[in-house]
């Protein structure tokens, strides 16, 4: 019985286990679906989305997946479509599940396409790094509005 019972807990549970960590499916020639640069020529700044049907799609920076999730329509993809949003912690440069991070807003640190969305795995990493590096604000995830992502991106789109 109790054999039956953990094998059905790995086929309901497993799927969703798999999917708790990032994809590492960046090639060389891999574009932001937002901007159109070579996402792997930043490394430290790449973020990644996983879409409902396993799809992987990566952003040369959280600014640009943040656009993309406010208005994926606009950008080749579908409404309500993101499954996991990952960015990497600005100083240990491990991934993190991004609506759990801190972000640091208006910093004298810029990313690949200008001002950036800085993550950080903890509000008191995000707070340490605004005081050295002039931050105007720490915001949580749920805190983050699409105005605030396009005043960001402000002159600095690729294409569209």
């Amino acid at each position: 019985m109790k054999k039956i019972l953990l094998m059905l807990l790995l086929l309901v549970v497993g799927p969703s286990l798999a999917l708790a960590e990032p994809a590492n499916t960046l090639g060389p020639k891999e574009r932001c679906p937002v901007c159109g640069m070579f996402v792997a020529k930043y490394p430290n700044w790449v973020t990644q989305a996983r879409l409902t049907d396993g799809t992987i799609l990566h952003f040369d920076g959280m600014k640009d997946l943040l656009a993309y999730s406010f208005q994926p329509t606009r950008y080749g993809g579908k409404t309500g479509n993101i499954r996991e949003m990952w960015a990497k912690d600005y100083y240990t440069l491990a991934w993190l599940d991004a609506r759990s991070a801190y972000f640091v807003v208006g910093s004298d640190v810029y990313g690949p396409m200008g001002l950036e969305l800085i993550p950080f795995v903890s509000e008191k990493a995000a707070q340490a790094f605004a005081k050295d590096h002039h931050g105007k604000q720490v915001l949580p995830f749920a805190a983050i509005t699409e105005n605030l992502v396009e005043s960001l991106r402000t002159g600095q789109q690729m294409r569209h």
